[in-house]
């Protein structure tokens, strides 16, 4: 079983900046992709950003150039530094990663963070 904890959601104003974090625990060889995903109410779950095992990301087009991801494998822990926060940027983050067993692969989610943008 693995256990990813979410840290660092919270109230921002616009402009704002907040850092999320996601800790992963448990038994497993290894991690594969890790990446954040939002949920607004109402709205379905959406990607905001991925970070690969060599740490090549990838970001939805709402977050680029203000979002930043990053992951410390020997931690196995990722990392999201959300800058220049918009009212939209309103939701529930999650976490999720891909974790390599013996003989499987695994899809784990957190439990989600709340993150608010308001003045």
């Amino acid at each position: 079983q693995v256990q990813l904890v979410e840290s660092g959601g919270g109230l921002a104003q616009p402009g704002g900046s907040l850092r999320l974090s996601c800790a992963a625990s448990g038994i497993f060889s290894s991690i594969n992709n890790m990446g954040w995903y939002r949920q607004a109410p109402g709205k379905t779950r959406e990607l905001v950003a991925t970070v690969t095992s060599g740490g090549r990301t990838n970001y939805a087009d709402s977050v680029k150039g203000r979002f930043t991801i990053s992951r410390d494998n020997a931690k196995n822990t990722m990392y999201m530094q959300m800058n220049s926060l918009k009212l939209e940027d309103t939701a529930v983050y999650y976490c999720h990663c891909n974790t390599v067993h013996t003989n499987y692969a695994q899809d784990y989610w957190g439990q989600g963070t709340q993150v608010t943008v308001s003045s």
